[in-house]
Protein backbone atom coordinates (compact mmCIF):
# COMPACT_ATOMS: atom_id res chain seq x y z
CA UNK A 1 0.00 0.00 0.00
CA UNK A 2 0.98 3.63 -0.43
CA UNK A 3 2.69 5.33 2.50
CA UNK A 4 2.60 8.89 3.83
CA UNK A 5 5.91 10.63 3.25
CA UNK A 6 7.74 13.92 3.50
CA UNK A 7 10.06 13.13 0.58
CA UNK A 8 10.29 15.61 -2.29
CA UNK A 9 7.53 15.30 -4.88
CA UNK A 10 8.47 13.04 -7.78
CA UNK A 11 5.84 12.68 -10.49
CA UNK A 12 6.01 10.45 -13.57
CA UNK A 13 6.63 12.12 -16.93
CA UNK A 14 3.81 13.29 -19.16
CA UNK A 15 2.84 15.65 -21.96
CA UNK A 16 3.62 19.35 -21.63
CA UNK A 17 0.76 20.55 -23.81
CA UNK A 18 -1.67 23.06 -22.26
CA UNK A 19 -4.35 21.80 -19.90
CA UNK A 20 -7.13 22.68 -22.34
CA UNK A 21 -5.49 20.66 -25.11
CA UNK A 22 -5.02 17.65 -22.84
CA UNK A 23 -8.60 17.95 -21.65
CA UNK A 24 -9.99 18.18 -25.16
CA UNK A 25 -8.17 15.02 -26.20
CA UNK A 26 -9.26 13.25 -23.04
CA UNK A 27 -12.93 14.11 -23.60
CA UNK A 28 -13.12 13.51 -27.36
CA UNK A 29 -10.77 10.57 -27.89
CA UNK A 30 -10.06 9.28 -24.40
CA UNK A 31 -9.17 5.68 -25.19
CA UNK A 32 -6.88 6.39 -28.12
CA UNK A 33 -5.13 9.33 -26.46
CA UNK A 34 -4.55 7.43 -23.20
CA UNK A 35 -3.27 4.44 -25.16
CA UNK A 36 -0.84 6.66 -27.08
CA UNK A 37 0.43 8.20 -23.83
CA UNK A 38 0.96 4.75 -22.29
CA UNK A 39 3.01 3.66 -25.30
CA UNK A 40 5.16 6.77 -24.95
CA UNK A 41 5.54 7.03 -21.19
CA UNK A 42 4.79 3.58 -19.83
CA UNK A 43 2.35 2.38 -17.11
CA UNK A 44 2.49 5.67 -15.16
CA UNK A 45 2.29 9.19 -16.53
CA UNK A 46 1.15 12.66 -15.50
CA UNK A 47 -1.71 14.69 -16.93
CA UNK A 48 -3.37 18.04 -16.24
CA UNK A 49 -7.08 17.76 -16.94
CA UNK A 50 -10.19 19.90 -16.58
CA UNK A 51 -12.41 18.77 -13.68
CA UNK A 52 -9.75 16.42 -12.26
CA UNK A 53 -6.80 18.84 -12.27
CA UNK A 54 -3.29 17.43 -11.87
CA UNK A 55 -3.54 13.68 -12.32
CA UNK A 56 -1.30 10.63 -12.31
CA UNK A 57 -2.57 7.82 -14.55
CA UNK A 58 -1.50 4.30 -13.61
CA UNK A 59 -2.11 0.79 -14.96
CA UNK A 60 0.70 -1.32 -13.51
CA UNK A 61 -0.86 -4.02 -11.26
CA UNK A 62 1.67 -3.41 -8.48
CA UNK A 63 0.79 0.29 -8.35
CA UNK A 64 -2.92 -0.51 -8.69
CA UNK A 65 -2.75 -2.89 -5.74
CA UNK A 66 -0.84 -0.37 -3.67
CA UNK A 67 -3.46 2.28 -4.38
CA UNK A 68 -6.46 0.01 -3.75
CA UNK A 69 -5.07 -1.21 -0.42
CA UNK A 70 -4.28 2.30 0.86
CA UNK A 71 -6.45 3.44 3.76
CA UNK A 72 -9.04 6.17 3.69
CA UNK A 73 -6.80 8.42 5.78
CA UNK A 74 -4.43 8.81 2.82
CA UNK A 75 -6.70 8.72 -0.24
CA UNK A 76 -10.35 9.61 -0.73
CA UNK A 77 -12.97 10.03 -3.44
CA UNK A 78 -12.15 11.88 -6.62
CA UNK A 79 -15.31 11.47 -8.66
CA UNK A 80 -17.93 14.03 -9.69
CA UNK A 81 -20.70 11.47 -9.47
CA UNK A 82 -21.49 12.39 -5.89
CA UNK A 83 -22.25 15.96 -6.96
CA UNK A 84 -24.84 14.62 -9.40
CA UNK A 85 -26.28 11.89 -7.17
CA UNK A 86 -26.43 13.87 -3.92
CA UNK A 87 -24.54 14.20 -0.61
CA UNK A 88 -26.01 10.96 0.73
CA UNK A 89 -24.60 8.85 -2.09
CA UNK A 90 -21.71 6.50 -1.38
CA UNK A 91 -19.85 8.42 -4.09
CA UNK A 92 -20.01 11.53 -1.88
CA UNK A 93 -18.73 9.97 1.33
CA UNK A 94 -15.23 9.60 2.69
CA UNK A 95 -13.48 8.09 5.68
CA UNK A 96 -15.47 6.61 8.54
CA UNK A 97 -18.81 7.77 7.12
CA UNK A 98 -18.07 5.91 3.88
CA UNK A 99 -16.96 2.77 5.72
CA UNK A 100 -20.11 2.70 7.86
CA UNK A 101 -22.41 3.26 4.88
CA UNK A 102 -20.84 0.37 2.95
CA UNK A 103 -21.30 -1.83 6.00
CA UNK A 104 -25.02 -1.02 6.03
CA UNK A 105 -25.34 -1.75 2.30
CA UNK A 106 -23.78 -5.22 2.46
CA UNK A 107 -26.91 -7.17 3.60
CA UNK A 108 -29.10 -6.31 0.57
CA UNK A 109 -26.40 -7.58 -1.76
CA UNK A 110 -25.18 -10.54 0.26
CA UNK A 111 -24.66 -13.74 -1.64
CA UNK A 112 -27.50 -15.50 0.17
CA UNK A 113 -30.00 -13.03 -1.27
CA UNK A 114 -28.88 -13.50 -4.88
CA UNK A 115 -31.01 -16.62 -5.36
CA UNK A 116 -34.13 -14.59 -4.55
CA UNK A 117 -33.22 -12.00 -7.16
CA UNK A 118 -32.50 -14.54 -9.91
CA UNK A 119 -36.16 -15.28 -10.58
CA UNK A 120 -36.85 -11.54 -10.95
CA UNK A 121 -34.13 -11.21 -13.59
CA UNK A 122 -35.32 -14.27 -15.52
CA UNK A 123 -38.89 -12.99 -15.54
CA UNK A 124 -37.73 -9.63 -16.89
CA UNK A 125 -35.66 -11.29 -19.63
CA UNK A 126 -38.66 -13.35 -20.77
CA UNK A 127 -40.88 -10.28 -20.67
CA UNK A 128 -38.43 -8.34 -22.82
CA UNK A 129 -37.62 -10.95 -25.46
CA UNK A 130 -41.31 -11.69 -26.04
CA UNK A 131 -41.35 -8.62 -28.30
CA UNK A 132 -38.03 -9.23 -30.04
CA UNK A 133 -38.40 -9.78 -33.80
CA UNK A 134 -37.16 -12.93 -35.50
CA UNK A 135 -34.88 -12.82 -38.50
CA UNK A 136 -34.38 -9.03 -38.50
CA UNK A 137 -31.35 -7.25 -37.09
CA UNK A 138 -31.98 -4.88 -34.17
CA UNK A 139 -30.18 -3.18 -31.28
CA UNK A 140 -30.04 -5.08 -28.01
CA UNK A 141 -28.89 -2.18 -25.81
CA UNK A 142 -32.38 -0.65 -25.31
CA UNK A 143 -33.77 -4.05 -24.34
CA UNK A 144 -30.90 -4.73 -21.95
CA UNK A 145 -31.54 -1.34 -20.37
CA UNK A 146 -35.18 -2.30 -19.76
CA UNK A 147 -34.23 -5.70 -18.31
CA UNK A 148 -31.67 -4.35 -15.86
CA UNK A 149 -33.73 -1.32 -14.86
CA UNK A 150 -36.85 -3.36 -14.17
CA UNK A 151 -34.83 -5.94 -12.24
CA UNK A 152 -33.12 -3.40 -9.99
CA UNK A 153 -36.40 -1.54 -9.44
CA UNK A 154 -38.11 -4.73 -8.31
CA UNK A 155 -35.16 -5.69 -6.12
CA UNK A 156 -35.11 -2.23 -4.52
CA UNK A 157 -38.84 -1.72 -4.00
CA UNK A 158 -40.17 -5.25 -3.96
CA UNK A 159 -43.29 -4.60 -6.02
CA UNK A 160 -44.67 -2.85 -9.05
CA UNK A 161 -47.21 -0.05 -9.29
CA UNK A 162 -47.77 3.49 -10.52
CA UNK A 163 -44.62 4.80 -8.83
CA UNK A 164 -42.63 1.92 -10.32
CA UNK A 165 -43.93 2.77 -13.79
CA UNK A 166 -43.04 6.44 -13.43
CA UNK A 167 -39.53 5.65 -12.22
CA UNK A 168 -39.13 3.30 -15.15
CA UNK A 169 -39.77 6.26 -17.47
CA UNK A 170 -37.91 8.91 -15.47
CA UNK A 171 -34.66 7.15 -14.58
CA UNK A 172 -33.28 6.43 -18.08
CA UNK A 173 -33.65 10.13 -18.92
CA UNK A 174 -32.00 11.15 -15.65
CA UNK A 175 -29.17 8.65 -16.12
CA UNK A 176 -28.38 9.91 -19.61
CA UNK A 177 -28.29 13.56 -18.52
CA UNK A 178 -26.51 12.84 -15.23
CA UNK A 179 -23.77 10.71 -16.80
CA UNK A 180 -22.97 13.52 -19.22
CA UNK A 181 -22.98 16.15 -16.49
CA UNK A 182 -20.56 14.07 -14.42
CA UNK A 183 -17.81 14.46 -17.03
CA UNK A 184 -18.39 18.18 -17.60
CA UNK A 185 -17.08 21.15 -15.57
CA UNK A 186 -19.27 22.34 -12.64
CA UNK A 187 -20.48 25.34 -14.65
CA UNK A 188 -22.61 23.05 -16.83
CA UNK A 189 -24.36 21.54 -13.81
CA UNK A 190 -26.01 24.92 -13.12
CA UNK A 191 -29.49 25.86 -14.25
CA UNK A 192 -28.72 27.71 -17.49
CA UNK A 193 -32.27 27.75 -18.77
CA UNK A 194 -35.10 25.26 -18.98
CA UNK A 195 -33.46 23.26 -21.76
CA UNK A 196 -30.00 23.12 -20.20
CA UNK A 197 -28.75 19.78 -18.80
CA UNK A 198 -28.52 21.26 -15.31
CA UNK A 199 -32.14 22.42 -15.37
CA UNK A 200 -33.35 19.07 -16.72
CA UNK A 201 -31.45 17.21 -14.01
CA UNK A 202 -33.02 19.38 -11.32
CA UNK A 203 -36.53 18.64 -12.65
CA UNK A 204 -35.81 14.93 -12.74
CA UNK A 205 -34.42 15.03 -9.22
CA UNK A 206 -37.39 16.93 -7.78
CA UNK A 207 -39.84 14.41 -9.17
CA UNK A 208 -37.65 11.48 -8.11
CA UNK A 209 -37.53 12.78 -4.53
CA UNK A 210 -41.33 13.12 -4.47
CA UNK A 211 -41.76 9.52 -5.62
CA UNK A 212 -39.23 8.17 -3.13
CA UNK A 213 -40.85 10.08 -0.25
CA UNK A 214 -44.16 8.40 -1.13
CA UNK A 215 -42.57 4.95 -1.36
CA UNK A 216 -40.79 5.41 1.98
CA UNK A 217 -44.05 6.39 3.66
CA UNK A 218 -45.84 3.41 2.11
CA UNK A 219 -43.10 1.01 3.19
CA UNK A 220 -43.15 2.24 6.79
CA UNK A 221 -46.95 1.91 6.87
CA UNK A 222 -46.88 -1.64 5.50
CA UNK A 223 -48.06 -4.08 8.21
CA UNK A 224 -45.49 -6.55 6.88
CA UNK A 225 -42.68 -3.96 6.94
CA UNK A 226 -40.48 -5.95 9.34
CA UNK A 227 -40.65 -9.02 7.11
CA UNK A 228 -40.00 -7.27 3.78
CA UNK A 229 -36.72 -8.18 2.06
CA UNK A 230 -36.54 -5.45 -0.60
CA UNK A 231 -33.56 -3.09 -0.52
CA UNK A 232 -35.65 -0.07 0.51
CA UNK A 233 -37.02 -1.83 3.58
CA UNK A 234 -33.61 -3.16 4.55
CA UNK A 235 -32.17 0.36 4.36
CA UNK A 236 -35.04 1.80 6.39
CA UNK A 237 -34.45 -0.78 9.12
CA UNK A 238 -30.65 -0.41 9.05
CA UNK A 239 -28.98 1.32 11.98
CA UNK A 240 -25.62 3.00 12.42
CA UNK A 241 -23.34 1.88 15.23
CA UNK A 242 -24.81 4.59 17.44
CA UNK A 243 -28.34 3.28 16.79
CA UNK A 244 -29.43 6.08 14.46
CA UNK A 245 -31.22 5.44 11.17
CA UNK A 246 -30.20 6.61 7.72
CA UNK A 247 -32.04 9.84 6.93
CA UNK A 248 -34.71 9.78 4.24
CA UNK A 249 -32.69 12.19 2.10
CA UNK A 250 -29.61 10.01 2.28
CA UNK A 251 -31.72 6.95 1.48
CA UNK A 252 -33.04 8.75 -1.61
CA UNK A 253 -29.46 9.60 -2.69
CA UNK A 254 -28.23 6.05 -2.09
CA UNK A 255 -31.17 4.48 -3.91
CA UNK A 256 -30.54 6.79 -6.86
CA UNK A 257 -26.94 5.59 -6.83
CA UNK A 258 -28.04 1.95 -6.86
CA UNK A 259 -30.70 2.49 -9.51
CA UNK A 260 -28.48 4.43 -11.91
CA UNK A 261 -25.17 2.69 -11.41
CA UNK A 262 -26.93 -0.65 -11.12
CA UNK A 263 -28.52 -0.80 -14.52
CA UNK A 264 -26.68 1.22 -17.19
CA UNK A 265 -23.25 -0.38 -16.82
CA UNK A 266 -24.72 -3.89 -16.54
CA UNK A 267 -26.95 -3.37 -19.58
CA UNK A 268 -24.04 -1.99 -21.59
CA UNK A 269 -21.86 -4.99 -20.70
CA UNK A 270 -24.64 -7.34 -21.81
CA UNK A 271 -24.91 -5.53 -25.15
CA UNK A 272 -21.15 -5.93 -25.56
CA UNK A 273 -21.48 -9.63 -24.69
CA UNK A 274 -23.93 -10.14 -27.55
CA UNK A 275 -21.69 -8.11 -29.86
CA UNK A 276 -18.68 -10.31 -28.97
CA UNK A 277 -20.18 -13.80 -29.00
CA UNK A 278 -21.91 -13.24 -32.37
CA UNK A 279 -18.43 -12.84 -33.86
CA UNK A 280 -17.20 -16.12 -32.37
CA UNK A 281 -19.50 -18.89 -33.68
CA UNK A 282 -17.60 -21.73 -32.04
CA UNK A 283 -17.85 -20.04 -28.65
CA UNK A 284 -21.55 -19.34 -29.24
CA UNK A 285 -22.18 -23.03 -29.93
CA UNK A 286 -20.30 -24.06 -26.78
CA UNK A 287 -22.22 -21.54 -24.68
CA UNK A 288 -25.56 -22.83 -25.97
CA UNK A 289 -24.57 -26.43 -25.31
CA UNK A 290 -23.46 -25.53 -21.79
CA UNK A 291 -26.69 -23.64 -21.03
CA UNK A 292 -28.78 -26.59 -22.19
CA UNK A 293 -26.75 -28.91 -19.96
CA UNK A 294 -27.18 -26.66 -16.92
CA UNK A 295 -23.52 -25.61 -16.74
CA UNK A 296 -22.14 -22.15 -16.09
CA UNK A 297 -18.31 -22.16 -16.12
CA UNK A 298 -17.83 -21.03 -19.71
CA UNK A 299 -20.63 -18.47 -19.43
CA UNK A 300 -19.00 -16.92 -16.36
CA UNK A 301 -15.61 -16.89 -18.08
CA UNK A 302 -17.20 -15.22 -21.12
CA UNK A 303 -18.68 -12.46 -18.98
CA UNK A 304 -15.30 -11.89 -17.33
CA UNK A 305 -13.63 -11.71 -20.74
CA UNK A 306 -16.24 -9.30 -22.09
CA UNK A 307 -15.60 -7.06 -19.09
CA UNK A 308 -11.86 -7.29 -19.78
CA UNK A 309 -11.84 -6.49 -23.52
CA UNK A 310 -14.81 -4.10 -23.48
CA UNK A 311 -14.78 -2.36 -20.07
CA UNK A 312 -17.70 0.06 -19.99
CA UNK A 313 -15.98 2.36 -17.48
CA UNK A 314 -12.62 3.85 -18.46
CA UNK A 315 -11.16 4.27 -15.02
CA UNK A 316 -11.48 4.71 -11.29
CA UNK A 317 -9.76 7.38 -9.27
CA UNK A 318 -8.65 8.53 -5.82
CA UNK A 319 -7.57 11.91 -4.49
CA UNK A 320 -4.58 12.11 -2.18
CA UNK A 321 -5.34 13.50 1.27
CA UNK A 322 -1.64 13.58 2.19
CA UNK A 323 1.63 13.37 0.33
CA UNK A 324 2.19 9.70 -0.45
CA UNK A 325 4.77 7.40 -1.94
CA UNK A 326 3.26 5.13 -4.60
CA UNK A 327 5.91 2.81 -5.99
CA UNK A 328 8.81 4.98 -7.13
CA UNK A 329 6.65 8.10 -7.30
CA UNK A 330 5.96 10.71 -4.62
CA UNK A 331 2.56 12.31 -5.15
CA UNK A 332 1.58 15.54 -3.39
CA UNK A 333 -1.58 16.21 -1.40
CA UNK A 334 -4.79 16.96 -3.33
CA UNK A 335 -3.60 15.16 -6.44
CA UNK A 336 -5.73 12.72 -8.41
CA UNK A 337 -4.49 9.20 -9.04
CA UNK A 338 -6.49 7.56 -11.81
CA UNK A 339 -6.40 3.85 -12.63
CA UNK A 340 -6.92 3.18 -16.32
CA UNK A 341 -9.08 0.07 -16.48
CA UNK A 342 -8.63 -0.27 -20.24
CA UNK A 343 -4.82 -0.11 -20.00
CA UNK A 344 -4.72 -2.56 -17.08
CA UNK A 345 -6.86 -5.02 -19.05
CA UNK A 346 -4.60 -4.70 -22.09
CA UNK A 347 -1.40 -5.65 -20.25
CA UNK A 348 0.60 -8.17 -22.29
CA UNK A 349 2.41 -9.26 -19.14
CA UNK A 350 -0.83 -10.25 -17.45
CA UNK A 351 -2.98 -11.27 -20.42
CA UNK A 352 -1.34 -13.08 -23.35
CA UNK A 353 -2.76 -11.80 -26.65
CA UNK A 354 -4.65 -9.04 -24.78
CA UNK A 355 -6.55 -7.81 -27.84
CA UNK A 356 -7.94 -11.28 -28.53
CA UNK A 357 -11.32 -12.40 -27.19
CA UNK A 358 -10.60 -15.66 -25.38
CA UNK A 359 -12.88 -16.60 -22.45
CA UNK A 360 -10.91 -19.83 -22.00
CA UNK A 361 -8.16 -17.80 -20.34
CA UNK A 362 -10.44 -17.66 -17.26
CA UNK A 363 -11.49 -21.34 -17.21
CA UNK A 364 -10.16 -22.68 -13.93
CA UNK A 365 -8.37 -19.37 -13.37
CA UNK A 366 -10.65 -16.60 -12.01
CA UNK A 367 -9.38 -13.08 -12.65
CA UNK A 368 -7.03 -11.33 -10.24
CA UNK A 369 -8.44 -8.37 -8.29
CA UNK A 370 -5.61 -6.03 -9.33
CA UNK A 371 -5.34 -6.86 -13.04
CA UNK A 372 -9.04 -7.37 -13.82
CA UNK A 373 -10.82 -4.35 -12.35
CA UNK A 374 -14.12 -3.53 -14.11
CA UNK A 375 -15.71 -2.89 -10.69
CA UNK A 376 -12.81 -0.86 -9.34
CA UNK A 377 -11.14 -2.09 -6.19
CA UNK A 378 -10.35 -1.68 -2.53
CA UNK A 379 -12.74 0.02 -0.13
CA UNK A 380 -14.49 1.70 -3.06
CA UNK A 381 -15.10 -1.39 -5.15
CA UNK A 382 -18.63 -1.40 -6.56
CA UNK A 383 -21.00 -2.56 -3.79
CA UNK A 384 -23.33 -4.09 -6.35
CA UNK A 385 -20.71 -6.19 -8.17
CA UNK A 386 -22.25 -9.50 -7.07
CA UNK A 387 -25.73 -8.35 -8.11
CA UNK A 388 -24.45 -7.17 -11.49
CA UNK A 389 -22.66 -10.46 -12.11
CA UNK A 390 -25.80 -12.38 -11.19
CA UNK A 391 -27.87 -10.25 -13.59
CA UNK A 392 -25.45 -10.88 -16.43
CA UNK A 393 -25.16 -14.64 -15.89
CA UNK A 394 -28.93 -15.14 -15.55
CA UNK A 395 -29.70 -12.90 -18.54
CA UNK A 396 -27.19 -14.61 -20.80
CA UNK A 397 -28.31 -18.08 -19.64
CA UNK A 398 -31.94 -17.30 -20.38
CA UNK A 399 -31.15 -15.77 -23.78
CA UNK A 400 -29.09 -18.81 -24.80
CA UNK A 401 -31.83 -21.23 -23.75
CA UNK A 402 -34.59 -19.31 -25.46
CA UNK A 403 -32.99 -17.97 -28.63
CA UNK A 404 -30.68 -18.90 -31.46
CA UNK A 405 -28.23 -16.12 -32.29
CA UNK A 406 -27.20 -15.64 -35.89
CA UNK A 407 -23.40 -15.30 -36.09
CA UNK A 408 -21.86 -12.47 -38.09
CA UNK A 409 -18.59 -11.73 -39.82
CA UNK A 410 -19.15 -7.97 -39.63
CA UNK A 411 -16.39 -5.86 -38.06
CA UNK A 412 -16.66 -5.30 -34.34
CA UNK A 413 -18.74 -2.35 -33.22
CA UNK A 414 -16.87 0.83 -32.28
CA UNK A 415 -17.07 2.46 -28.88
CA UNK A 416 -19.73 5.07 -28.24
CA UNK A 417 -19.44 7.23 -25.13
CA UNK A 418 -22.68 7.80 -23.23
CA UNK A 419 -20.89 10.08 -20.78
CA UNK A 420 -19.66 7.63 -18.18
CA UNK A 421 -20.32 4.29 -19.89
CA UNK A 422 -18.82 3.16 -23.20
CA UNK A 423 -21.46 1.36 -25.24
CA UNK A 424 -21.33 -0.54 -28.57
CA UNK A 425 -21.53 2.05 -31.32
CA UNK A 426 -24.37 0.27 -33.12
CA UNK A 427 -26.20 -0.76 -29.96
CA UNK A 428 -25.05 -4.40 -29.85
CA UNK A 429 -26.99 -5.50 -32.93
CA UNK A 430 -28.28 -9.04 -33.25
CA UNK A 431 -30.45 -11.37 -35.31
CA UNK A 432 -32.35 -14.01 -33.31
CA UNK A 433 -34.72 -16.90 -33.81
CA UNK A 434 -36.78 -18.59 -31.12
CA UNK A 435 -35.71 -22.09 -30.33
CA UNK A 436 -38.19 -24.98 -30.38
CA UNK A 437 -40.13 -24.91 -27.14
CA UNK A 438 -39.01 -21.38 -26.29
CA UNK A 439 -41.23 -18.88 -24.49
CA UNK A 440 -43.36 -17.09 -27.06
CA UNK A 441 -45.25 -13.79 -27.12
CA UNK A 442 -48.53 -15.69 -26.80
CA UNK A 443 -47.49 -16.75 -23.30
CA UNK A 444 -46.55 -20.35 -24.06
CA UNK A 445 -44.19 -21.62 -21.37
CA UNK A 446 -40.67 -22.64 -22.37
CA UNK A 447 -39.76 -26.28 -22.38
CA UNK A 448 -36.15 -25.43 -23.05
CA UNK A 449 -35.65 -23.04 -20.18
CA UNK A 450 -37.97 -24.85 -17.81
CA UNK A 451 -39.49 -21.59 -16.68
CA UNK A 452 -43.02 -20.89 -15.65
CA UNK A 453 -45.14 -18.14 -17.08
CA UNK A 454 -44.85 -15.15 -14.79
Amino acid sequence: MAQATTEPVLLPPGPRTPRTVQGLKFLTSRRSSVGALARRYGPAFSLNLPIFGKTVMISDPVLVKDLFTTGGDLVGRATNLGEVLGPGSTFSLDGEEHRERRKLLVPPFHGKRMAGYESIVEEEVLREIASWPEGAEFETLPGMMRITLNAILRAVFGAEGAAFDELRELLPQAVLVGSRLAVLPPFFRRDLGSRSPGAKMRRYRRRYDEIIDTLIAEARADPAFEDRADVLSLMLRARHEDGSAISNRHIADELLTLLTAGHETTATTLAWAIERIRRHPELLARLTEEADAGGSELRQATIWEVQRVRPVIDGTSRRTLQRIRLGEWVIPENHVVMVSIALAHASRDRFPDPSGFNPDRFIGAPPDNYTWIPFGGGIRRCIGAAFANMEMTVTLRTLLRELTFEPTSAPGEAYHSRGIANAPGDGGRVVVYRRPGAYRPDGTASAVAGVRQA
